[in-house]
């Protein structure tokens, strides 16, 4: 049985596809709405018992699938399909015109038939869409070492392993790596390529900023069976239950912290002040997160993240002091 986030909106598009099309066949509407015959039997049933208040038979639909033809009446009131609102439109709108900057799309050939796509769209989402969505400028800056960006994507293009010389902030090192390309993706607002690397032997995503270096080598790019293509919808960044617990207390001017990471807990203090706790498995990294807050957050938890954070913030303002003094 499917969710009832997905089944309301099925039957609302349902309806009004029978409705235009009388005697259709169960087996050929199950196709074309992507669900099995059953489930569609099942949404006709609850169908069958919709209707406007009363709930009299002059007041449900009627519909019947004897023989396998569906036949549906007094359903006018919902017989036309559903319209998205302006502001729904206009964020499909500039959406896909994101997409359609992005590298992904020109380097695949997609980019004609998603322009037509987007000329559809404001066909039928009218004027005010349209007019509101043409105000905003879209653009990706896609930043990367000269040629970098080009390199992967021929790389995925003729299939081929790429070496790329990247840089890990994590342990502020540049390592070489050979990584078999699988696809680009855009998540957290900067490109990654995922692909099979042959060092940390899985799969890995590595931003196109970093890499400082890339070659196109002369061997197929033959990702593993198991090699799978992560889930990026949420965020790259996906805390561990072994990870490190931190505890930080921010101002109303740090609430992005919230926003920005996944965390395990989050309470108000009042005033517009949090307290987030959230895992990480590099120190280095939460030492630049509670240096980049500044006055509008403090480390609470553990007490070593907390010394080395004022160690780190103490030499800063030493060396500042030297540099001020020549």
């Amino acid at each position: 049985m499917s969710a009832s986030a997905d089944r309301l909106p099925r039957l609302l598009a349902l309806v009004p596809y029978l409705m235009s099309h009388p005697g259709a066949q169960v087996a050929e509407v199950a196709k074309i709405f992507a669900v099995s015959e059953k489930q569609l039997i099942d949404d006709l049933q609850l169908v069958w018992m919709c209707g406007l208040p009363g709930h009299t038979p002059g007041d449900l639909i009627d519909v019947s699938w004897d023989g396998g033809e569906i036949l549906i009446d007094n359903a006018e009131t919902i017989a036309r399909p559903l319209r998205l609102a302006v502001d729904e439109a206009s964020a499909l709108l500039v959406a896909l015109r994101m997409l359609l900057e992005f590298p992904e799309f020109a380097e695949m050939g997609d980019r004609e038939a998603l322009a037509r796509v987007i000329a559809k769209l404001e066909r039928a989402a009218g004027e005010a869409a349209a007019a509101v969505s043409s105000q905003v400028a879209v653009e990706v800056d896609v930043e990367a070492a000269p040629d970098a960006l080009a390199a992967v994507q021929e790389g995925l293009r003729a299939r081929r392993r790429l070496s790329l010389r990247y840089y890990v902030p994590g342990r502020d090192e540049v390592t070489w790596r050979e990584v078999d390309p699988m696809r680009l993706v855009f998540a957290d607002g900067r490109p990654y390529l995922e692909g099979w690397c042959y060092r940390a032997e899985a799969v890995r995503l590595f931003r196109l900023d970093r890499m400082q270096e890339v070659r196109v080598l002369d061997v197929a790019a033959e990702p593993p069976a198991g090699a799978e293509s992560r889930d990026v919808a949420q965020g790259v960044f996906r805390p561990s239950p072994t990870d490190e617990l931190v505890e930080l207390e921010v101002t109303p001017d740090g609430r992005w912290v919230a926003e920005y990471y996944p965390c395990e807990e989050v309470t108000e203090l009042g005033e517009g002040r949090l307290r987030v706790a959230l895992r990480a498995r590099d120190q280095g990294w939460l030492v630049r997160l509670a240096l980049r807050l500044g006055d509008t957050g403090r480390v609470v938890s553990p007490p070593a993240l907390a010394a080395a954070v004022h160690e780190r913030a103490g030499a800063a303002l030493a060396l500042y002091e030297r540099e001020a003094v020549r």
